[in-house]
């Protein structure tokens, strides 16, 4: 989402004349765009706040503060940091230009961190960097209010794009070349068209897949009690839609899921992996787990690495609990866990997973998969590197001009993380 939102800002910025630079000390203008959903965030951002006000102050680009941390910090940023010249929350990133605009001319701090509810974005604007994956929002915002996060607090209530939007938005991305279309929302899968009557996220799904030119489609970030059997059913029909879902679990223990407020039990994330798994077995899912939270004891943990050995997760995001600005969980539960044992559980956790991931990977060795070619190897200047439609990272010999084709590619063998294979191509390649 972040990516995406600085994707639409560069967008406005070049439409109001400006271009990029390849150093931040060559700028005119720094935009510096902010998560907030680890404490870690936030001290980058004033880290990296510190470093760009650095040196000659007559020679000092201006500086705009945006996204999650803007919304949720406003004034604040501009007495911590007195050198910030514009703040933008979440829902003013259009406003962007005119508030530089304004700094520039008056020399005043700007500020505009309203909630706004209209999600419509210009078609055509957004600059996107990626030559074979585009981005496309579908939702901002999001009402469900689980205890640990701060979304809800820094990117408002739950707004739905019009269908007629995403799929216009859609069409444009692959005719400018991206084979790739990834839905974006912080409940994607709670989407309703405000548009088009009975338009669900299944429907949305089957409109995209009729768009001419897109190859792939994924999603991010689907919640566990808004997959419905139409969903599910949508993506064991729909030929474009990838074998791989990401289901954030957050933890294997019904008590800790009842004071994080995910309104699912263990044994109904279980039964729901067990539907999803009968109706597309070649699904590869991945997930999100926090440790640590408030009252976690250690019989709950060990639930939770249960759950995570039942599952078998192609991959995972996993955190320290840490708390969050206005949450439920800040305001109501005392952050009781010590740190070193979320350090341990946490370690644990991820050795758990290293396992089970090194053993998926490695299962694939002699097969023959479908690559989405997306880039050229950071390491190696021969190879070039795509994902399977498991969202599996496989790296191969072959050119830059392959990038935005799907290859078949021979799995050779397998590392921590990704694939190593060759490509099988045909003598006129």
């Amino acid at each position: 989402m972040n990516v995406h939102d600085s994707e639409r800002m560069a967008g406005l910025l070049k439409q109001a004349g400006y271009e990029i630079t390849e150093e931040a000390t060559d700028a005119d203008l720094v935009v510096v765009n902010t998560c907030s959903v680890r404490e870690r965030a936030e001290d980058k951002l004033y880290s990296r706040l510190g470093v760009l006000s650095g040196g000659d102050s007559a020679n000092r680009p201006l500086i705009a503060v945006t996204g999650c941390v803007a919304q949720q910090e406003a004034n604040n940023i501009f007495r911590r940091s007195g050198h910030v010249d514009v703040v933008v929350g979440t829902q003013a990133i259009r406003h962007l230009p005119m508030l530089v605009d304004a700094a520039e001319r008056t020399s005043a701090p700007q500020m505009d961190v309203n909630p706004y509810d209209d999600v419509s974005f210009p078609l055509g604007l957004a600059s996107r960097n990626d030559p074979v994956k585009a981005f496309v929002t579908v939702i901002e915002g999001c009402n469900d209010f689980c205890s640990f996060c701060v979304v809800p607090y820094t990117r408002g209530h739950e707004r739905m794009r019009p269908a007629a939007d995403i799929i216009r938005e859609v069409e444009r991305a692959a005719e400018e070349g991206h084979r790739e279309i990834q839905l974006l929302g912080q409940i994607v899968n709670h989407y309703e068209a405000p548009d088009v009557p009975g338009c669900d996220f299944a429907g949305l799904l089957a409109q995209v897949n009729d768009v001419r030119g897109v190859e792939r489609i994924r999603f991010a970030s689907p919640h566990p009690r808004h997959v419905t059997a139409e969903m599910i059913r949508a993506m064991a029909e729909l030929p474009k839609v990838c074998n791989h879902l990401h289901l954030p679990v957050q933890s294997g223990s019904t008590s800790v899921l009842t004071a994080m407020r995910r309104r699912y039990t263990r044994e109904e994330y279980l039964e729901l992996v067990g539907n999803i798994r009968d109706a597309i077995p070649a699904l590869a899912l991945s997930t999100d787990v926090i440790v640590g939270f408030p009252g976690e004891t250690d019989a709950q943990f060990e639930e939770t690495l249960s759950l995570v050995s039942e599952v078998g997760y192609q991959s995972m995001f996993s955190f320290k609990y840490s708390e969050r600005p206005k949450t439920l969980a800040a305001n109501r539960l005392p952050d009781d866990v010590d740190e070193k044992e979320k350090s341990r559980r946490l370690t644990e956790l991820q050795l758990l997973q290293n396992g089970i991931q090194a053993r998926l990977l490695a299962e694939a060795v002699g097969s023959t998969q479908e690559v989405l070619v997306d880039s050229t190897s950071r390491r190696r200047a021969h190879e070039v590197s795509g994902r399977t439609s498991r969202n599996t990272v496989v790296n191969f010999a072959g050119s830059s001009e392959w990038i935005g084709r799907t290859m078949n590619v021979r799995i050779l063998r397998a590392g921590p993380h990704s694939l190593w294979g060759k490509a099988e191509v045909s003598h006129a390649d």
